[in-house]
């Protein structure tokens, strides 16, 4: 898991949930696999998120797997 050089506030992190889903969304998008996925910032700010609020926050596998079954749904069309 990468860790930061500063730790966000819960607060903080919240704003950013949005572009931590965009940037997730485009590595799904660019075929990284699961384990470069997870070496990621985005991915460790959404698990933070996840972790301390999980009734708020889907889990980024969660969201990682979201995103591939949407890519291929798009696909097929």
């Amino acid at each position: 898991m990468t860790t930061s050089s500063r730790s966000l506030t819960i607060g903080e992190l919240e704003a950013g949930f949005s572009s931590y889903c965009q940037a997730l969304r485009r590595l799904v998008s660019e075929g990284r696999d699961l384990k470069a996925i997870q070496r990621t910032i985005c991915w460790d700010y959404l698990e933070r998120l996840h972790t301390c609020l999980p009734q708020s926050y889907r889990s980024p596998k969660d969201l990682v797997l979201r995103y591939q079954r949407a890519q291929l749904t798009a696909g097929a069309q």
